[in-house]
């Protein structure tokens, strides 16, 4: 299955930036939450349009790389920093978060997160090369093959994001300047339960892990709590009736049930925002508990935490859950910060645009720490 509906996109009209967005969820959810986007995504024409707030990091030197992954073509960007090593350099891989989540970390309805991109900037400046990539359904679609187009009509082996992860990671200890000993998976929101799984998919390998605004529940019960915050919000501004959001949270979580219990989804089931076609991802994704995922580590495998107190898509329980797995991890959290990892405000005329607000300061001297203590 490929979520077209990407998980951490939605804003509110009343404060853009922080109202929970829905993880993994498909592009065909339905007239109600068609609603609730068009509620959201008003916040997106607002804000201050300056040039915005400068990059964080450096920029290094990049290529553009592609390689076979899953059965399908990828595209990925290689960034080298400024300053290599004749013996070569640490080298980060960078795992976007849910849905169409491209290798910058942007999406269609946030096409200015720059996620990806800021880390890799912040790694650079911290001596490591990173490579981040576009996973299946995501990056720009005049890219995209036949078979890439095929694939998008029909349910995706789940398995293929795996694979993909696993190819993504072969072609960046490929590269002559990274030094294949010294390697750490970067995975943001969902793509942190791919970096806890690392050790199992990627073959050999014992990274270090930075796992940013990482869920630390199953995932049907974050999609829920995303929903039934967003659902209520867009009720309060007069979206839609009480009784329809009623409705979408009892099938949601009907779906959840039967989705969980194995039983198939079909297209006359009330299944909220799920259909048949993102039954196998979210059953696959979501029997990943986070804590024992985390549980399942080497001890030894050094672990930074790196959290935002005004993520509204991961609160802050979700994430002291997942650290009881994490008993020597590392965790930093960022003050007025939301999931992208970029300054919230929340005062009248504050910036409302991605662009507009700075990413976190606290990130780089997090990541720099931590790295300068890996080796």
């Amino acid at each position: 299955m490929v979520r077209a509906g990407s998980a951490d996109t939605l804003r509110s009209v009343s404060t853009p930036a922080r109202t929970p967005a829905l993880t993994g969820l498909p592009l065909h959810r339905g007239h109600l939450l068609s609603v609730v986007a068009a509620v959201t995504l008003l916040a997106t024409a607002c804000g201050p349009t300056d040039q915005g707030p400068e990059r964080p990091g450096v920029s290094g030197t990049e290529r553009e790389l592609s390689f076979e992954g899953g059965g399908f073509t990828v595209g990925a960007t290689f960034t080298t920093p400024p300053d290599g090593a004749p013996e070569g350099v640490p080298g980060a891989l960078i795992i976007s978060g849910s849905g169409p989540t491209d290798r910058d970390g942007n999406s269609p309805p946030r096409p200015e997160a720059d996620t990806n991109l800021n880390l890799s900037r912040v790694l650079g400046a911290a001596g490591v090369a990173t490579l981040r990539y576009d996973k299946l359904g995501s990056g720009d679609p005049e890219s995209w093959d036949d078979r890439v187009e095929d694939a998008l009509e029909e349910t995706v082996d789940p398995h293929v994001f795996d694979a993909q992860m696993a190819a993504a990671y072969a072609a960046l200890i490929e590269q002559p300047e990274v030094d294949p000993e010294r390697t750490i998976v970067v995975g943001h929101s969902e793509g942190a339960l791919f970096a806890l799984r690392a050790h199992e998919v990627l073959d050999g390998a014992d990274p270090a892990l930075v796992l940013a605004a990482p869920p630390g529940t199953r995932m049907l019960d974050v999609i829920d709590r995303q929903l039934s915050e967003q659902v209520r919000t867009a009720e309060a501004q007069d979206a839609f009736e009480e009784a329809d959001a009623v409705r979408m949270l009892s099938d949601t979580r009907a779906a959840r049930a039967w989705i969980r219990a194995g039983r198939e989804l079909t297209e006359d089931d009330a299944t909220g925002p799920f259909t048949p076609q993102d039954q196998d991802y979210l059953a696959w994704i979501d029997a990943f508990d986070p804590p024992e995922l985390a549980g399942d580590l080497d001890p030894d495998t050094p672990v930074l935490v790196l959290w935002g107190d005004e993520d509204a898509q991961i609160e802050r329980e979700e994430v002291d859950r997942l650290m009881g797995g994490l008993e020597q991890a590392e965790r930093v959290d960022l003050a007025g910060v939301d999931h992208v990892l970029r300054e919230y405000d929340d005062s009248p005329g504050a910036a409302a645009l991605d662009a507009d607000r700075a990413f976190s300061p606290e990130v780089a001297p997090a990541v720099t720490e931590f790295v300068d203590g890996l080796w």
